[in-house]
């Protein structure tokens, strides 16, 4: 009986094994398609992005970008604006749905993907009367999506004054950030806030943010300016990555 009982042990841990095997080869194949198709339609979207760079040998800001996004919009009515950081692999046009799930797991196509797309969150109002813009990416194994933003607390990453220079692009203007904090924390709701009743409360808030940063990037920062916030998971979902920068004239 003893035998019978260790016999159908045996059997039933060889079952789970070559189900778990069976289970895992499909999820990698899932993978496989869902990440492929990711960046079969970031290489599409970006054919409709010209960047004209800077020939000068000089410090200013005057890369010009040509978007086509009448016919980004066509594709997908929520697009809203093209996102560009030096030295990572996040090149993409960013889309705001009616909430902050629905791109979790759906790319610009609308089809469900784990790896998901870049968005905003859908709190902001993309106006020009925003004071923290917040855009969303996932930390991918494979470096799509924003795979790559935990490059910003390294210290190569740093040390190169260009990388602080973020772009995002409407279809009004290109907007110019430089970065003034980055940092990993525990999962928390607080540096992605939008709403604020004052210009105290804001400046508050950024000088907070301010002092996470893992770097002195020697920029000034106030209530009276706006900030864009760029937000990954990390750390198996326990923590975010996060890099804030405030909006700067180029012409300064």
């Amino acid at each position: 009986m003893k035998n019978k009982k260790k016999i159908i042990f045996i059997k039933t841990l060889m079952i789970i094994f070559i189900i778990g095997i069976i289970v895992s080869l499909v999820n990698i194949v899932i993978w496989y398609f869902q990440n492929k198709e990711n960046n079969d339609i970031k290489e599409e979207l970006n054919n409709l992005v010209e960047i004209v760079e800077n020939n000068n040998n000089d410090d200013t800001i005057d890369s010009k970008y040509n978007i086509n996004f009448k016919e980004l919009k066509e594709k997908n009515s929520d697009t809203v604006a093209y996102l560009s950081v030096n030295n990572t692999n996040i090149n993409y046009v960013v889309v705001k749905g009616n909430d902050n799930s629905y791109y979790l797991k759906h790319n610009f196509n609308k089809n469900y993907n784990r790896s998901g797309w870049i968005f905003m969150d859908y709190h902001n109002k993309f106006d020009g009367t925003d004071k923290n813009i917040v855009i969303y990416g996932h930390n991918t194994r494979d470096g799509s999506m924003f795979g790559t933003l935990r490059n910003v607390i390294k210290n190569n990453w740093y040390s190169n004054k260009e990388n602080h220079i973020i772009t995002l692009v409407s279809e009004n203007e290109t907007i110019y950030y430089q970065v003034f904090s980055t940092y990993s924390i525990k999962v928390e709701d607080y540096y992605i806030n939008t709403k604020f009743k004052d210009d105290n409360e804001f400046d508050k808030f950024v000088k907070t943010l301010k002092k996470r940063s893992v770097y002195d990037y020697k920029v000034e920062v106030n209530g009276s300016d706006s900030i864009l916030t760029l937000s990954t998971c990390t750390g198996n979902g326990t923590k975010r990555m996060v890099l804030h920068a405030k909006k700067i004239d180029k012409n300064n």
